[in-house]
């Protein structure tokens, strides 16, 4: 889980810088939340695909590993005793 934590925290470094900069260029209030939004969502598509693919396997991971042992509960409940 730790792609999980690294992509959320460049998302949110991105979105923090990309605000700085509209704020220093003189965006205010709604607009400036909704502009950071915007531009730094095209932003992280482009630049964090390469992270955004490692969460996505390992998360992909996860949720095989937790339905296999799911599962393997489910069919040891359903064995005759």
């Amino acid at each position: 889980m730790r792609s999980l934590l690294a992509y959320s925290a460049a998302r949110l470094l991105v979105f923090v810088v990309t605000a700085g900069v509209l704020f220093m260029l003189g965006a205010r209030g709604l607009l400036l939340i909704a502009l950071a939004i915007l531009i730094s969502g095209v932003i992280s598509f482009v630049l964090l695909a390469r992270q955004r693919d490692a969460m996505s396997s390992a998360v992909t991971s996860v949720v095989r590993a937790r339905r296999r042992k799911f599962e393997a509960a489910r069919s040891r409940e359903d064995e005759p005793e």
